[in-house]
């Protein structure tokens, strides 16, 4: 099984900032009905934040290794 981090590699910057946009749509989405009523499952604001995260931390050492090599 791959490891979360080797999936997000394999994408390209575009399907990085793609996912990156879903993912904190859905996350807002999550979080304005969580405000209105109680979630029947928190721990999925918190999936949804660590994947945020993730995402970020992968366009940050892109840029990183862009600035690098440039």
């Amino acid at each position: 099984m791959k490891k979360k981090q080797d999936t997000l590699k394999d994408l390209t910057d575009l399907e990085l900032q793609d996912k990156l946009q879903s993912e904190r749509e859905t996350l807002n989405t999550l979080r304005f009905n969580h405000a209105v009523s109680p979630v029947e499952s928190p721990a999925r604001l918190r999936t949804h934040r660590k994947i945020v995260a993730r995402v970020l931390t992968e366009v940050r050492r892109r840029q990183i290794a862009n600035t690098a090599q440039a």
